[in-house]
C-alpha cells in the first residue's frame, strides 16, 4: 500500500498583491519539504509535504517529481491520476497548460504539454515489442454536467463503471493522436471551449473542472492481450469567496456549484482517512459527479498525484491554510494500484451472461407492450438505457456494476436520510425551546396582568 503523492506549489505574487502588501509573504520555507505559514492572527502553523515548490520553481522539476513517473507507469497499464487543487487564482491552470498550450517557451510549458511530449517520448525509446495506440478525451464538469470539450453537442454525458475500465464517461469523444503535434492541436480546440469568467480574483477565472484522459493501449499479439493505462489530469475549479471575487448573476451561481464540488471532494477525503480499522465506512462519491469520476482517483485503483497550488501573500492566508490542511488529509489516502489487462474471454460464459440480460430486459419491455404501443416501449427503452435504468447487454462487466451501482445509491440516499432526519430531530429541539421560553413568557405576562386587575379593583 502507498499513500497520495501530494505536493505544494506557491505561486508568484501578483500585481494586485504586490501593490496591497508588498513583497511581503505569509510562508516561511524550512527544507524542499517542509515550510511553516502564518494566518491573518500571525500564528504558525508547521506543514510538511513530498515537496514544496517556492517562487521561481521551475515547471520541469515539477513535472518530473510529480508526473514523469505517473507517465511511464501509464505505459506499463498502470492507471494515473495528476490533480491540481487551491483557491481560485492560485495557479492551478497555468500549471496544468503554461501561459498557452500550444505556443510558449519551453522552460514555461506546463504539466499537460510535458505529459504529452512524455508519453510520446517513451513510446518511442520503448524496447518492448508491442503496439501502442494512444486515444484523448477531454470533459468539463460544468453546473453538475459532463459536457463534451470535443462535441459541444454532447453536453450530459452519463457516467458508468466497469469492471475492467473502472469510471468510464459514456459517448465521450475520444480522439485518437499519433504524435505530440496532433495531440497539442486537438487539446487547444478544446481549452478554447472551456467555461471561463472574470471576477475579482481572476481575469480568467475557470468556472468548470476539466479533466483531460489519455488512454494509452498496449496490444502484445504474442499472449493475445491487450494492457492499458488510462492517464488523466484534472484541473479543478478554484474554490471561492464572494466578498473577494465579487461573484453575481451567473458567476455566483457557477460559484455556487463549484464549491458544492469541492465541498463534496473533501468530505470523501475525510471518510477515507477516518475510518475505524475493521469498520465498514461509506465513501459518498456519489455525491457529486467530480467526486464519481474520480472514484479510481481516489478509491485506491491509481497512481494519484496533487499539486496544492497557493497564493503566498498574508492577503490569502486562510485560503492557503485551508488548500494545505485539504493536501495534509490527503496525504494519508491508501492506493494499491495494479495492472490494467484484459484477455480473451471464455465464449460459453459469455453466452450465458446474455441470454439472462436479454431475458430481463425483455420481460419488463413485454409487460410494457401489453399496455404502450411499440414506438412509445422503443422510445422509454431508450430513455432507461440513457438513465442508467437498463445498461447495455453487450458488455459482461456492466452486470456487476450495474447491481452495485443500485446498492451503492441505496447506501447513500439511506446515509441522506438518517442526516436529514437528524438535522429535523435538532430543528425540532430548537423549536420546542422556543415555545417553551415563549409559553413562560406568555404565562409570565398574563400572571402580570391579572396581578394589575386584581390591585385595580381594590383599589
Amino acid at each position: 500500500m502507498s499513500t497520495m503523492k501530494v505536493c505544494v506549489l506557491f505561486r508568484p505574487l501578483n500585481s494586485k498583491e504586490l501593490s496591497e502588501f508588498g513583497d511581503a509573504v505569509s510562508v516561511q520555507g524550512i527544507n524542499s519539504e517542509s515550510f511553516i505559514v502564518k494566518d491573518e492572527k500571525e500564528q504558525e502553523f508547521d506543514f510538511t509535504f513530498d515537496r514544496v515548490f517556492y517562487q521561481g520553481s521551475e515547471q520541469a522539476d515539477i513535472y518530473e517529481f510529480l508526473a514523469l513517473p505517473i507517465v511511464q507507469g501509464a505505459l506499463d497499464a498502470i492507471n494515473g491520476t495528476i490533480i491540481t487543487y487551491g483557491q481560485t487564482g492560485a495557479g492551478k491552470t497555468y500549471s496544468m497548460e503554461g501561459p498557452s498550450i500550444v505556443d510558449c517557451e519551453s522552460k514555461k510549458k506546463g504539466l499537460l504539454r510535458r505529459v504529452v511530449d512524455g508519453l510520446f517520448e517513451a513510446i518511442t525509446n520503448s524496447e518492448k515489442p508491442s503496439k501502442y495506440t494512444i486515444k484523448l478525451s477531454m470533459v468539463e464538469i460544468y453546473m453538475e454536467k459532463v459536457r463534451d470539450l470535443f462535441d459541444l453537442s454532447k453536453d450530459n454525458i452519463q457516467i458508468k463503471e466497469s469492471k475492467v475500465h473502472g469510471i468510464v464517461l459514456n459517448g465521450a469523444t475520444e480522439v485518437a493522436i499519433s504524435n505530440s503535434a496532433e495531440a497539442l492541436q486537438s487539446l487547444s480546440s478544446g481549452i478554447a471551449n472551456r467555461a471561463v469568467g472574470e471576477t475579482q480574483m481572476n481575469m480568467s477565472s475557470s468556472r468548470s473542472h476539466c479533466l483531460y484522459i489519455f488512454t494509452v493501449h498496449q496490444d502484445l499479439t504474442k499472449d493475445k492481450r491487450t494492457k492499458f493505462g488510462k492517464l488523466i489530469l484534472v484541473d479543478l475549479a478554484g474554490s471561492e469567496k464572494v466578498e473577494k471575487t465579487g461573484a453575481e448573476g451567473k458567476i455566483l451561481e457557477e460559484a455556487k456549484t463549484i464549491n458544492q464540488s469541492l465541498t463534496a471532494l473533501g468530505k470523501v477525503i475525510n471518510a477515507m482517512t477516518s475510518s475505524t480499522p475493521g469498520k465498514p465506512t461509506h465513501i459518498p462519491y456519489r455525491d457529486s459527479k467530480l467526486t464519481r469520476i474520480l472514484q479510481d482517483a481516489l478509491g485506491g485503483c491509481s497512481q494519484t498525484a496533487l499539486l496544492c497550488c497557493c497564493s503566498p501573500s498574508p492577503s490569502n492566508s486562510s485560503e492557503s491554510l485551508s488548500t494545505l490542511r485539504f493536501g495534509a488529509r490527503a496525504k494519508h489516502v491508501k492506493a494499491s494500484v495494479h495492472v490494467s489487462c484484459k484477455e480473451d474471454l471464455d465464449n460459453t460464459k459469455d453466452a450465458t451472461v446474455y441470454t439472462y440480460v436479454d431475458e430481463s430486459r425483455e420481460r419488463i419491455l413485454a409487460k410494457l407492450r401489453e399496455r404502450m404501443t411499440d414506438d412509445d416501449v422503443l422510445l422509454l427503452e431508450k430513455l432507461f438505457v440513457l438513465e442508467g435504468i437498463f445498461f447495455d447487454p453487450n458488455s459482461i462487466d456492466e452486470i456487476d456494476a450495474a447491481y452495485e451501482d443500485v446498492t451503492s445509491r441505496t447506501i447513500s440516499s439511506l446515509h441522506k436520510a438518517v442526516e436529514e432526519l437528524s438535522t429535523g430531530v435538532e430543528k425540532m429541539k430548537m423549536e420546542n425551546v422556543a415555545l417553551k421560553a415563549s409559553l413562560k413568557v406568555s404565562e409570565e405576562f398574563y400572571q402580570h396582568q391579572l396581578e394589575r386587575r386584581s390591585l385595580c379593583f381594590i383599589l
